[in-house]
This record gives structure tokens, sequence and C-alpha cells, in this order.
């Protein structure tokens, strides 16, 4: 019979913002596998991520398997791939003892997700593994519903700019007219602000860390000082707008 490894969005946080297929699919699983930052001596640092924490709330702990990734490694593409190969094999020895496995992860797996390398190599690994995914809430919903924030009316398209690729394609995306969605900008925070300032955007736009736990913050994007915000903020530079009720129809 063929094994199958299932990606399951969880979401920003919040674990009220599992879905109920998501749910679901964890319960179902044999195995539950969770990502985890690496430690300075490449252990999983002891404490949940983000995505385990999430998934506690629904499974028992004993059915949860940590897997180290360096997920925010950039630089070191060696230790990065590394890292993929090691959790791929891992996750293969898994779907051989147990037939099926959940993998979590925040947001969405199909939107920026480590789900997508591990599939890949787990597919190399194991020919015929049956790969699916589950939707997850992202944090772009999340931080709109939470601020108020639209996202899209009518004609009015939407850029997903992730900062790690450079402040220069995040300033082309806020020269044109649609919402613009900026993830993982913590660490460039002040490269987004003098961005959001040289194009007009800065008064509407938003940003949010921590969606969801006891630690959030959603503030204006007029009060980016500079200062290092954490890796996953948020930002939403909502479309200029006019014309009233339904004027991008």
């Amino acid at each position: 019979m063929s094994s199958t490894l299932i990606g399951v969005g969880v979401g920003p946080g919040d674990p009220e913002l599992v879905t109920v297929k998501g749910v679901n699919a964890l319960r179902a699983a044999e195995v539950v596998v969770v990502p985890v930052m690496a430690a300075a001596d490449g252990s999983d640092g002891g404490e949940p991520g983000r995505a385990e924490a999430t998934v506690l709330h629904y499974v028992p702990a004993e059915k949860i398997v940590r897997i180290v990734f360096a997920l925010n490694e950039r630089s070191d593409r060696a230790r990065r791939e590394a890292a993929w190969d090691a959790g791929g094999r891992h996750v293969a020895r898994l779907l051989g003892e147990r037939g099926s496995v959940a993998f979590a992860t925040i947001g969405d797996p199909n939107v920026y997700s480590t789900f997508t390398y591990l599939a890949q190599t787990v597919s190399a690994l194991v020919p015929g593994t049956v790969v699916e995914t589950v939707p997850g809430i992202t944090a772009m919903q999340d931080l709109a519903a939470r601020s108020g924030a639209v996202l899209t009316e009518g004609t009015e398209p939407l850029t997903l700019v992730p900062v790690t690729a450079g402040s220069a394609v995040l300033k082309d995306a806020l020269s044109g007219l649609g919402t613009v969605v900026a993830y993982k900008f913590g660490r460039q925070a002040r490269e987004v602000a003098e961005a959001l300032r040289e194009t007009g955007r800065i008064d509407d736009a938003v940003w949010g860390s921590a969606l969801g736990l006891p630690e959030e913050s959603i503030r204006p994007a007029a009060d980016l000082d500079g200062t290092g915000l954490p890796y996953l903020s948020t930002l939403i530079a909502p479309a200029r707008r006019g014309g009233g009720r339904g004027g991008k129809l």
C-alpha cells in the first residue's frame, strides 16, 4: 500500500483558526511531524515551535515528532540542504514504519512552507508516496481580520512579497495600485518603512506579529522606527482607494 504524507496548514498561531479538516487530518495520521528551528548545537532546542504549540491543542504529545530544520538559514546553502535531507530521511523512515504522516506547518502548506521541500525530498526517497495538503489560514488573512484592513476590492490586484527577496522587490510592488502584503520583514523593518514612505503607502499600512498569541502586536506602519521586529512579522499596505463604495468594480 502507498504511504501518505499530508501537509496540514495550522494557521498563524491561534489554535481556533485550524480548520475542521485540518484537525481531522492531524488526528487521523499515525504520527504528526512538526518543524523546529535548529539550536546552535544542532538539537531541537527543547522548546515547542509555533506549529507544535498549535497542534498540541488537538493531538496528544506522544503522537508528535520534532524534526530539526534550518528554517531561517539563507546564507549557508549546504547547511540548509543537509537539514532538508536529514528531515526527509526521518520522515521516510516514519512512513515505512507507520504508513501515514502529517506535517504541521504554520499558515498554509502551499505558501512559503518548508513542507514543499520536505515533500520533494520524501517523494524522491520513497517513490509512490501519496502527497496531499490541507489548506490553512494565512497570516495576511488573520492580520486583515484583526486590524480591519481590507485585502482586496473589485478588480484590485493583490501582491504577496517575501521581503527576504530584497527591499527592491517590495518597492516595485508598492509602486503599483493594488494591495501589497509583505512577509518575513522583521529583520528589515527599517528598509520596509523607507520603502513605504518613498512610495506614499505608509499612512494606511499596518503590521502584525505573533497573531493570536499572548505576545501579539498589531501596529500602524507609521510607527515603524527601524527597531528590529520578529522575523515572521507581516505587513499589509492596502490599495489606493477612492470613488466611494464599489469604486473598483
